[in-house]
Order: structure tokens, then C-alpha cells, then sequence
């Protein structure tokens, strides 16, 4: 790879995403400041639909997120204490967490997707879906679309599945798809099922690939609206179900990443 600087660099990658998108004009003016230019990278990279791009954008990409993932302050998941510090009880192998799952050094976060598995499209937009994949990089898009090429169909609730974790501080993304309440509306009991499904598919993907520790975001809580309280209440039976049923689990630690005080204080309250 050539020798660049910050600014040369984000614009060879901003140009190769301009270039690759019928949608926008290929005279787009890209803006001087480069926390503007980076805002617009994210934005392309977001709407980009999945397309071959070239091995220097992904090596000069890759050499700016690493960047920006080193100076994140990163938590390890062996940092994070447990419910209980009984090695006979099943919460000695569950915690609560609350910051960004971005910045979590597990070996997998989950990421709750919709049912296209391709991460957001909305530019900058702020759910965890788009937060993930514009930390990971570009590759995380294009591994979920040849998966869901793949498989011929776009995937029902409850169901998982795993990729790489590329530029993130964790080693894999394990995305799932949880049920989406219309506004207003309570969860029917299919919909209790498919997020109770969702825990339990992470779990066992987990423990079918070896490993010791999962950081669970509050599936369905975002823009699909099931109600936060009731959700904190499945999320933790299930896996504390999960894990006293498995008692030869790989897992070591299982994390509840909370983002608000609010939804930490449903955890902390839901967890007593």
C-alpha cells in the first residue's frame, strides 16, 4: 500500500465508494475538514450496497478503524465482575455491562439485525446494527450478503448467525433477528418465542464454536419496540435457563451491554 496521508487516504476511499454507487453523483464535492470527510465515509459506507471493492481500499480503511479502535477506551470482558462471585451459582458466569458494545473485548457481540442481515442503510444512522458494521468495516456487509446469498432467503426471527469481527476489539459478530412490535402494540405470544429463540440460537452458536464469552445487547428494545422491562425479564431466564441446562458449556461469561441508565436499572432490577 502506498504511503499517504489522513486526508489523501479518506479520499481515495471516499471516491472508490462514490464511484461504486450509481445513486450519487461522481462530482461530489468532498468536504476540507476531516471529521466532515469521515462522517461522509461512514454515510457511504452505509448506504454501499454489497460490491466488490478494491485490496487497497480495504487495507486503507482497515488502517483507519484499527486507528480509531485503539484510542476507544476498550473493556475487556474479563474486567467486567460477575452477578456472583459463588462459583456454584449460575450468575457467577453472568454480568452487566453498560457502555459501548463497540468498545468490548469479548469474543463475540451480538448484533441485532433485521431479517436482510446486512447491517443498516440509513446513513449514521444510531442503532447498534449501524454502529457495528461501520466499526467492523466494509467486510462484515459483505460476509452477511454472501451468507445470505447463500442461503437463498432472508432470515426468519429468532435465528443466528456468525461472522468475523474485522476492525472491532471483539473476534466475532454473532447477528440475530428478533420480532418487530408495531408501535403500541404488546408481543403476541409467537413474537415472546422468537426473542426467547434469539438468546437461546446465540448460545448454542456460541458453544458450537468454542466460545468462552458473548456480550448480548438488548435485542428488539431499539426501532422494534418490545417493551424494555419485559424483554430484560426473558433475556436473563433464558440464558440463566441456558446455562443451568448446559452444565458442560464452553461459555465462561455471558454479558448484559446496556447502553442508558434507564435500561442498566431494568438489568440491575430484573437481575436481583
Amino acid at each position: 500500500m502506498k504511503e499517504f496521508d489522513k486526508n489523501t487516504e479518506i479520499d481515495f476511499l471516499i471516491n472508490e465508494l462514490i464511484s461504486n454507487n450509481e445513486r450519487i453523483d461522481n462530482n461530489m464535492e468532498i468536504p476540507d475538514d476531516y471529521g466532515e470527510k469521515r462522517k461522509l465515509l461512514r454515510a457511504l459506507m452505509n448506504t454501499q450496497t454489497p460490491v466488490q471493492l478494491s485490496d487497497e481500499f480495504y487495507e486503507i480503511q482497515d488502517k483507519i478503524l484499527r486507528e480509531e479502535t485503539n484510542n476507544k477506551d476498550l473493556v475487556s470482558c474479563r474486567d467486567i465482575m460477575p452477578i456472583s462471585e459463588n462459583p456454584e451459582e449460575i450468575d457467577s458466569k453472568i454480568a452487566l455491562w453498560q457502555g459501548d458494545i463497540t468498545c468490548l473485548k469479548a469474543d463475540a457481540i451480538v448484533n441485532a439485525a433485521n431479517s436482510q442481515m446486512l447491517g443498516c442503510f440509513i446513513p449514521l444512522h444510531n442503532c447498534i446494527d449501524n454502529q457495528i458494521h461501520s466499526a467492523a468495516g466494509f467486510q462484515l456487509r459483505m460476509d452477511c450478503y454472501n451468507i445470505m446469498q447463500e442461503q437463498g432467503h432472508e432470515e426468519e426471527n429468532g435465528n443466528a448467525k456468525i461472522t468475523s469481527a474485522y476492525n472491532l476489539p471483539s473476534k466475532y459478530v454473532i447477528h440475530t433477528v428478533g420480532p418487530a412490535i408495531p408501535y403500541g402494540q404488546e408481543p403476541d405470544d409467537n413474537e415472546i418465542r422468537e426473542l426467547e429463540s434469539c438468546y437461546q440460537s446465540c448460545l448454542k452458536l456460541a458453544d458450537e464454536c468454542n466460545l468462552k464469552s458473548i456480550a448480548f445487547c438488548s435485542i428488539s428494545t431499539g426501532v422494534f419496540n418490545f417493551p424494555k422491562d419485559q424483554a430484560s425479564k426473558l433475556a436473563i431466564e433464558t440464558v440463566r435457563n441456558y446455562l443451568k441446562n448446559k452444565p458442560n458449556t464452553n461459555l465462561e461469561k455471558v454479558i448484559f451491554n446496556t447502553f442508558s441508565d434507564d435500561a442498566t436499572e431494568i438489568y440491575r432490577k430484573n437481575l436481583k
